[in-house]
């Protein structure tokens, strides 16, 4: 079974199981889960660096051709 099977059985059961008994998942599923909400943060790699050194001088060399993340939302 794909986890991607097994992920469409599970919100099935969880969408048919009775509103009382919600509460009584909530923590069982919560700590399932508690690993994928703790990423690993890698360190950058030196192509990685490069790359971001690369945007920041051109960032630096003509700041209005990028847009502001707030303009994007």
């Amino acid at each position: 079974m794909t986890a991607t099977v097994l992920r469409k059985e599970l919100h099935t059961i969880i969408d048919i199981v009775p509103d009382q008994s919600l509460p009584a998942i909530k923590p069982l599923l919560t700590y399932l889960a508690d690993d994928y909400w703790k990423p690993v943060i890698e360190p950058a790699s030196p192509e990685e660096i490069a790359m971001i050194d690369e945007r920041m001088k051109d960032y630096e060399a003509d700041p209005s051709s990028f847009i502001p993340l707030e303009k994007i939302k």
